[in-house]
């Protein structure tokens, strides 16, 4: 038999009474392209980390090329071929793309920008290499691991969650990417909540359950229902269809909006109009990087329009242009932002203490003063309703998976019972059956008569969800469209005509 490029014996990895990992074995074969499936909380971003050398295992070996190996640190990692892309990115945000490219890649500037230039045509993740980080939205920073990490030319490559924020049309020339340097010899690491992106890509596939593996299996051979089954261990939550509802009072509305962003790499607003009313859910598709961000900051409260005649933001029928994110909150919103550990959470703090941050007005302050039991309690019933799997409500919020964080953080700011709920990027990096779960809560909050607003990039997500869908293009919004009079495959033709036209 062929020696395993990678093998995994007995490895484990807990932290404090959590076991992350348990007697974890693992072959990946040369030339494989291998999923990695479980539930958000199921292990899967540990074991990665162990292999990559961010993290030790506290028991078990690991095996590189027939040879035992202890990896003791990500450079090393990369000197043995091993390179992974992180579901939370790790750049500087206040340097370049090629800065950041150059910490890990050798090459003067000129020859690296001219590669990320290069890379970038060839793989279908164009990204400006003299852009500074903060100013990237979070599909183009994704972007910018990719090329970084295939640049490293690396015999295993580690994704983890790698088309999450990627525009439709970009991952099949991912995956045709993928396939070749498959061919090249190259093995892959899939770790993917896309189930059907995992039986078209993957020729292997890994169960994790609990930290457990609990089966290998080629995923080819199953259907996605199965795999789910397999995956969470029970039958996907029903979903509740939205019922039809009356038209309600107007909770948001834009007219005409045009902004120039003050920063040279960010998207500009051009002639933006929307409306969202109670008891609808308005979704907004597009690529990454097409002012997304900035219209979330915007809506949020984060940048706040300066005093104009023809600009104007408003929410529960008052002018909300010059108020800030407090202020608009105190008028019934909610907002769910795509950066959950930069903006919706703070890492440091306890899930206790990050309910405080936007659910204080639900009586958890009172003169001033942390009623903790109140807050403790508002914190327990979120981990329970939203199936949060961490040890309580004092575990910090960054010890937290993505997806379980990303649960935390949506049934917060449901919790609130508001008029309108923003929510930035809904379900990326959940896996399948939280997912369900999430779009379900919001169906339940738009049929109790909660306004919506959704950006999402996953365009199956927002037919599922929305009433109405518009697409934004290079800071400008298409008509809108009613969901149930146009396909997916026309949303998507929309999307690539408008970037043609822009062009």
């Amino acid at each position: 038999m062929t020696t395993p490029l990678l093998s995994l014996r007995g490895v484990s990895k807990s932290y404090g009474q959590v076991h992350a990992n348990t007697a974890v074995d693992l072959d990946v074969a040369p030339n494989a392209i291998h999923a990695i499936l479980g539930e958000n909380g199921a292990g899967k971003s540990t074991l990665m980390k162990l292999i990559y050398g961010v993290e030790s295992p506290d028991e078990g070996e690991i095996f590189w090329q027939g040879e035992k190996r202890r990896i003791a640190s990500p450079s090393e990692a990369r000197k043995l071929g091993i390179g992974m892309v992180f579901q939370h990115f790790s750049l500087f945000e206040t340097l370049t793309v090629v800065e950041n490219v150059s910490l890990v890649v050798p090459g003067t500037k000129k020859e690296l920008t001219d590669k990320i230039i290069q890379f970038g045509e060839e793989f279908g993740l164009k990204v400006d290499p003299l852009s500074h980080v903060h100013s990237l939205s979070v599909g183009e920073r994704q972007r910018v691991e990719i090329i970084r990490c295939l640049m490293a030319d690396p015999k295993l490559l580690i994704l983890d969650e790698p088309t999450s924020v990627l525009p439709p049309q970009s991952v099949e020339l991912l995956f045709e990417t993928l396939r070749r340097l498959a061919e090249r010899g190259v093995s892959i690491l899939f770790i993917s909540h896309k189930l059907e992106e995992i039986r078209s890509i993957c020729t292997h596939a890994t169960i994790l359950r609990s930290g457990h593996v609990t089966g290998n299996v080629s995923p080819r051979d199953f259907d996605t229902h199965e795999l789910a089954k397999m995956m969470i261990g029970r039958d996907m939550p029903e979903t509740i269809p939205a019922k039809p509802m009356p038209r309600g009072l107007k909770q948001l509305e834009l007219a005409n909006l045009t902004h120039i962003m003050e920063d040279p790499f960010a998207v500009s607003l051009h002639d933006v109009s929307l409306q969202v009313r109670e008891g609808e859910i308005l979704g907004i598709a597009g690529v990454s990087g097409n002012g997304q961000s900035e219209l979330a900051e915007l809506i949020s409260g984060e940048t706040v329009l300066p005093p104009s005649e023809g600009e104007r933001i408003v929410m529960m029928g008052q002018d909300v242009s010059t108020l800030n994110a407090a202020a608009r909150r105190k008028l019934g919103f909610a907002f769910v932002p795509e950066d959950r550990l930069g903006q919706g959470a703070v890492p440091e703090l306890s899930l206790t203490k990050n309910s405080l941050l936007t659910a204080h007005s639900k009586g958890l302050i009172k003169r001033g003063m942390v009623n903790l039991s109140k807050a403790t309690r508002f914190t327990n019933e979120c981990i329970e309703a939203y199936d949060v799997r961490t040890p309580g409500p004092e575990a910090e919020a960054g010890a937290l998976s993505g997806g379980n964080l990303q649960k935390f953080i949506v049934g917060r700011e449901i919790m609130l019972e508001p008029k309108l709920l923003f929510v930035n990027q809904p379900t990326w990096g959940v896996d399948i059956g939280a997912s369900a779960a999430i779009r379900k809560r919001l169906i339940e909050l738009r049929n109790q008569g909660c306004a919506i607003l959704v950006i999402s990039e996953e365009i199956e997500e927002l037919f599922e969800l929305s009433d109405h869908i518009q697409v934004l293009n290079q800071g400008r919004l298409s008509p809108r469209f009613k969901t149930s009079e146009i396909q997916p495959e026309d949303i998507g033709r929309h999307m690539i005509s408008s970037a043609e036209d822009v062009a």
